[in-house]
């Protein structure tokens, strides 16, 4: 998808009501098929990162009005006076959204519009206040006229495939739509357990929050499905070379109670056995294989899959329950067998292209996604409600992580191969900025294929300046398109930074610089009056955030106090001597030393 326009007519956060924002403008619309991510600037609390979490809660907002299957807690609960979900009340509460993105060819509209031979959808989305948002597709482009409203089965047809999610950071705000999100993912898969329903391995909502849990799942996908993109990322970049082991433990403890509805059709004999009452938590992923045509579940296959793999009782003495530990070496005969049970294509078929690689490693996370969200199952109701209905919960106070062992599936002992060293690495001693590369890169690599929207908060916070400096480049390899026959692929990224390389990388257009008024506290933003691509790390932070200093602030002290000695008369010399002995080269210092001399010669 490409964004071309977002409108608040309500206030959100630090921006205020009417505060419009143009992304994709009308002259630039030939490059529609580029890949150009936007880059949010400006000083801390200048309002950037709360484009992101609007965005967010605005795609929440729709897909939850959407859904097929709706957690309990969207109803209202006179007990606790709770209102449930209402689909009239946003926030933000009032807003307009546009964007383009890959039109469906197969519904049958009066109209057709094709740009550069491909079929595109001019979207709409309106909300009033105390009114459900409207979404109208309109063939027109790139004007907007004459909108068709569309029904609840063609909004879903016209989202992004995915929306993404990652913050260096604690962004409560950014990540609370997502964390609501992946309750409805859990809420859906126990609706289907509780009814005994087919349950297709996938959640019906397409936003994914990517957390330190996803960091192992991640890259396990990548090198159990590598292309060449891998070996420009992750290779080049952070120098692993390959994975060599991992595990997954997976508890099967956890039981819940079928509905009464279910029950209804049960025998009494049914009824009576406490195992069809009370299914095990992961049953629906256990689908054993019964014939030629029947599909694995997820868990089948990723015992299928592994090398070795066992029962452990001892922690679940008094009943039935046991851990499953899967143990994985990885060889050939690993990544064959991972090819088979998760690779795109025929069953059975060892795809080498990148293209079908890539699909392959996107089909291997979302089985992950799947066994990761029921790590949630401890959250009780009240808890889940009172995340569902607000607007701005501080989650990490609210929401504790369970521990290792309480979790329903968690990666262990995975250790990997790394460029000039003998030994093997765990995976858990990479660094924080090795796991932010694979965090924010790796997320990339694994959706490039499909018209998604990234919302990056700061991902480049941890890097080391090298990496700082080619992580647009780096983002680029990881957004190719490998199948040169392959359409354009329609994706955003929108990503907030402080980094002037990140800048420097970006065009001009695409870089928008936020500020704050410090009176009236009101947010705008502009693109910069400068070419940023390719200008020089000093222009950038002098132009988009105003330090004119290179050096740091008590250095400059140290420099101020020489100049102060230099204008009460002392030696020149002496102080040039001092200044060189002290200070680092810099603009500053040759500024100084340059006066010092000049008082000297005028002497």
């Amino acid at each position: 998808m490409k964004l071309l326009r977002l409108k608040l007519n309500d206030t959100f956060r630090s921006l205020t009501k009417g505060f419009e924002i143009h992304f994709l403008r009308e002259w630039e619309f030939e490059d529609y098929d580029q890949f150009n991510p936007y880059c949010l600037a400006g000083l801390n609390g200048s309002g950037k990162s709360n484009v992101l979490e609007a965005l967010a809660a605005i795609f929440y907002h729709i897909e939850a009005i959407h859904l097929d299957v709706k957690p309990a807690e969207f109803e209202p609960d006179p007990e606790t006076k709770s209102k449930g979900f209402d689909s009239s009340v946003c926030t933000p509460n009032a807003f307009e959204l546009e964007y383009l993105i890959p039109d469906d060819q197969t519904q049958k509209r009066s109209a057709l519009n094709y740009y550069k031979a491909q079929l595109l959808a001019h979207i709409r989305i309106v909300k009033e206040k105390g009114k459900p948002p409207k979404v109208f597709h309109s063939p027109s482009f790139p004007d907007f006229s004459d909108g068709e409203e569309l029904d609840s089965v063609q909004i879903k047809s016209y989202l992004p495939t995915f929306i993404l999610g990652y913050s260096s950071g604690h962004n409560e705000i950014l990540s609370l739509p997502f964390l609501k999100m992946r309750f409805i993912h859990f809420d859906e898969y126990c609706h289907h357990l509780r009814e005994s329903t087919p349950y297709n391995g996938s959640p019906e909502g397409r936003m994914i929050y990517l957390d330190e849990q996803y960091s192992q799942a991640i890259l396990l996908c990548h090198y159990l499905f590598p292309t060449e993109a891998i070996k420009k990322v992750f290779r080049e970049r952070i120098k692993i070379e390959r994975i060599t082991q991992f595990r997954i433990i997976i508890r099967r403890c956890q039981r819940i109670e079928v509905s009464e509805q279910r029950r209804k059709t049960m025998s009494k004999a049914e009824q009576e056995n406490s195992f069809l009452t009370h299914p095990e938590l992961t049953s629906l992923l256990a689908k054993e294989e019964t014939d030629s045509n029947s599909q694995l579940g997820v868990l089948e296959k990723f015992i299928k899959c592994s090398t070795t793999h066992y029962e452990d009782y001892s922690a679940h003495e008094d009943d039935d329950s046991y851990d499953l530990y899967l143990d994985y070496w990885i060889n050939e005969a690993t990544q064959d067998a991972f090819a088979l049970h998760f690779g795109e294509g025929a069953a059975g078929s060892n795809e080498s292209n990148n293209h079908a690689n890539a699909a392959s490693a996107l089909n291997l996370f979302l089985a992950f996604q799947t066994l990761l969200t029921l790590n949630t199952y401890e959250i009780d109701p009240i808890t889940k409600r009172e995340v569902y209905e607000s607007a701005s919960l501080y989650v990490n106070e609210t929401i504790s992580t369970p521990a290792s062992h309480e979790r329903i599936m968690r990666f262990k002992d995975g250790s990997l191969k790394k460029t000039g060293l003998k030994e093997k690495l765990y995976i858990k001693s990479l660094s924080d900025g090795e796991y932010q590369f694979i965090h924010t890169i790796g997320l990339c690599l694994l959706f490039r294929h499909k018209p998604c929207l990234f919302l990056l908060d700061e991902p480049e916070t941890h890097l080391n300046p090298d990496w700082r400096a080619s992580y647009i480049s780096t983002l680029r390899d990881a957004m190719e398109v490998n199948d040169p026959n392959h359409p354009p692929v329609m994706r955003e990224v929108l990503l907030t930074s402080h980094s002037p390389f990140v800048i420097s990388d970006c065009k001009q257009d695409n870089v928008l610089v936020f500020e704050k008024d410090e009176e009236t506290g009101k947010v705008s933003y502009d693109r910069p009056k400068f070419n940023t691509f390719g200008a020089s790390a000093n222009k950038i932070t002098i132009k988009v955030f105003g330090q004119g200093e290179t050096i740091g602030d008590y250095s400059f002290a140290q420099l101020e106090k020489l100049r102060a000695r230099l204008e009460a008369g002392e030696s020149p010399d002496l102080l040039i001597r001092e200044a060189n002995k002290l200070l680092g080269d810099s603009v500053e210092k040759v500024l100084f030393v340059n006066e010092a001399a000049n008082t000297e010669n005028s002497k």
